[in-house]
C-alpha cells in the first residue's frame, strides 16, 4: 500500500516527465484505465493511449507548464494539488498564468482519475 509521502513523490515525478514532454515517463505512472479530463478540448480521454494521443495534440498547439506547490488530502483519499500553471503558444507567448487545482484518484499506486477544479 501507498503511503501519502509515496503518492505526492509519484505525481511529482509526473509533473516532471509532463513538462520535460517525456510522455512515456509520465504514462508509466498511470493505471492503464486512467481516467483524464480534457481542459483542452473539453470532456475526458481514457487510457493510457488516450492521454498520449490528448498530450501530443495538445503540445502541437501549445506549451503548457505546471509546477505543483501544495499537495492536500480529502477522507476519500484523494489529493488535490494546487499548482501554477503556465500556458504559451508555440512562438513563447504567454496566453495564461493562474493557479488550477488538480484532483488526482489512485488505485494500485497509479494515478486512476485527474479531474480540473476551477
Amino acid at each position: 500500500m501507498s503511503t501519502e509521502a509515496d503518492t505526492e513523490a509519484l505525481l511529482s515525478r509526473c509533473y516532471v516527465a509532463f513538462n520535460a514532454r517525456e510522455v512515456e515517463g509520465a504514462l508509466v505512472l498511470m493505471h492503464p484505465d486512467a481516467a483524464w479530463s480534457n481542459s483542452w478540448e473539453g470532456g475526458w480521454v481514457n487510457g493510457r493511449d488516450g492521454v498520449r494521443h490528448y498530450w501530443q495534440r495538445q503540445w502541437a498547439a501549445i506549451d503548457p507548464c505546471v509546477e505543483p506547490r501544495a499537495f492536500s488530502w480529502d477522507a476519500e483519499q484523494r489529493v488535490t494539488i494546487t499548482e501554477h500553471q503556465i500556458v504559451r503558444d508555440l512562438r513563447e507567448k504567454v496566453l495564461s498564468d493562474r493557479t488550477v487545482m488538480h484532483v488526482y484518484a489512485m488505485q494500485d499506486g497509479l494515478v486512476r482519475r485527474m479531474e480540473i477544479i476551477e
